[in-house]
């Protein structure tokens, strides 16, 4: 199905969302921090369906990664995910950039749910 990178410095909720899309059928790679989740962007030559990214990291957040990886991958769709309001508030003023702000905590499928539909906007191109 999809390529996706997940940037989340929660080891377990990482895990289970990569689990979550690796069974619906999605090659899914992740990154512990924004810095970890740029470099693995720029060595695959950005060669994703979908950014999935927390907001607070440590080392860069994912509103700084949206931004790189949106300078340097403009096709590349992005989603956040956010357990705190004030974060998520931040992230409107990306609108351009993202797809959408997951707010935590969510459950499996509205996860599903969401990237599903983040990928398909993808599909037709934004």
């Amino acid at each position: 199905m999809a390529r996706i990178l997940i940037a989340e410095d929660e080891e377990a909720l990482c895990a289970m969302c990569a689990r979550a899309l690796a069974t619906a059928g999605h090659d899914v790679q992740t990154a512990c921090d924004g810095s970890e989740a740029l470099d693995v962007l720029k060595r695959d030559g950005g060669r994703f369906d979908l950014l999935l990214t927390d907001i607070r990291m440590p080392i860069m957040d994912g509103i700084a990664l949206s931004l790189a990886a949106a300078r340097d991958f403009p096709d590349l769709t992005v989603l956040l995910m956010t357990g705190y309001a004030d974060q998520r508030e931040r992230a409107h003023g990306l609108d351009a950039l993202i797809h959408d702000v997951i707010q935590k905590p969510f459950t499996l499928a509205a996860l599903r749910d969401a990237v599903r539909e983040a990928l398909t906007v993808h599909a037709r191109g934004h």
